[in-house]
């Protein structure tokens, strides 16, 4: 069996998450990644308070199935080594603030005249155009920006960004979705094409399904904690043995389930809860009543009782709990080897291909590690010595 991307190759100028997170993938597929840092690295090397072997966590994290060299793109040097690598490319993916490219003479429009099936993936913060264009973008400002932070929290809390980088992750998903249709695009017509992406355009594309429901309504849907707008009951309860569950019925019928499992037929038919309808206006009553229940036995029993009925909950495991489960261990964690860094565990890539399985085949790069390999020589065969 061979890799679905065998053989494509991706010059990736990116830095931080959500670039390099996109590269990954096309990398875990069988592209030949080469990553291209400035002469100090990638910021992400030093972001973070905890490294291994002098590399932050979070580079180590999102950067492995890549070769690595350094380029200073302010150069003559570096432009013109960039410019070769970018002529024997399929894809060249850059993340820079926008006008960096035209800088330096690697924007879309130079590039395609020395290599007109190249495809060039252009992730911005907020665009090309306007005024927000060029000001800097983390994750957590786009969130903010987005209106992803007024779904998130409690009325006590306020907004809040979620608990891990969405905007990065959303983003990078998407542009491999866009690379990866180009590519589709590029075999009917033997051209390649920008793909243009901004972080601020993939987290408000995110907001679906509530487009809708905010059109529709002009309200924005307010802010609930586990709890939702549109159905009861919808939320974590207290078990006792201080653990939580989440719990949601979606119609009638899952209430029924509920009940059963919760050994509380009687909850079907009062009239407080026995509709959707009668749920939503008495939500604190029904919630309660479910709280009240919920204390009287541990975690462990009401998965037990919970389970045998086909109810739709979930408990709300720790970290120790997901990283330590067998599918975790068996399928998603991988033990890499790292010359500086040592022994570490990544999440593997979870697309499962029956023919064409994904791999990890090596640790990430250290800086310039592949500086030799690839520029002696001259770029015009540093393809012919990739090894993904």
């Amino acid at each position: 069996m061979t890799t679905a991307l065998k053989g494509l190759k991706v010059l990736d100028f990116t830095q931080m998450m959500t670039g390099p997170m996109a590269t990954m993938m096309l990398a875990d597929s069988g592209a030949d990644v080469i990553k291209v840092e400035q002469p100090e690295g990638d910021p992400f090397r030093k972001s973070g308070e905890t490294t291994l072997g002098g590399d932050g966590v979070f580079f180590l994290a999102i950067n492995r199935n890549k070769r690595g060299i350094t380029l200073d793109l302010k150069s003559d040097s570096g432009k013109e080594a960039a410019r070769a690598l970018a002529a024997g490319a399929d894809v060249l993916v850059e993340n820079f603030r926008p006008g960096f490219t035209e800088k330096v003479g690697l924007s879309y429009e130079e590039l395609r005249e020395i290599n007109p099936r190249l495809i060039y993936c252009s992730i911005t913060g907020f665009g090309h155009s306007g005024p927000d264009a060029k000001r800097p973008a983390l994750d957590q400002i786009i969130q903010a920006m987005s209106g992803l932070m007024q779904i998130t929290g409690t009325p006590e809390s306020g907004p809040l960004k979620t608990g891990f980088p969405f905007s990065d992750l959303a983003t990078a998903l998407i542009a491999t979705t866009g690379i990866l249709t180009a590519m589709h695009a590029r075999e009917r017509t033997g051209e390649g094409q920008r793909v243009d992406l901004s972080m601020m355009d993939a987290s408000i594309f995110s907001l679906v399904p509530r487009d809708v429901y905010f059109d529709a309504t002009g309200k924005t849907p307010p802010l609930m904690g586990n709890e939702h707008w549109d159905i009861v009951p919808n939320n974590t309860y207290k078990t006792l043995d201080d653990r939580d569950i989440m719990i949601i019925t979606i119609n009638d019928k899952f209430w029924h389930i509920l009940c059963e499992g919760l050994g509380a037929s009687q909850l079907k038919t009062d009239p407080r809860f026995a509709t959707k309808n009668a749920r939503l206006n008495n939500r604190q009553a029904c919630d309660a009543e479910l709280a009240e229940i919920f204390a009287t036995r541990t975690l462990a029993e009401w998965d037990q009782a919970l389970s045998a009925v086909g109810a739709i909950y979930g408990p709300v495991r720790t970290w120790p709990e997901v990283f330590s489960d067998q599918h975790t261990v068996d399928n998603l964690l991988k033990t890499l080897e790292h010359p500086k860094a040592g022994t570490f565990k990544v999440i593997n890539n979870p697309l499962q291909f029956s023919a064409t399985p994904n791999e990890i085949v090596m640790a990430p790069p250290t800086l310039g590690q592949h500086n030799d390999t690839i520029l002696t020589g001259g770029c015009g065969t540093a393809w012919q010595s990739g090894n993904v």
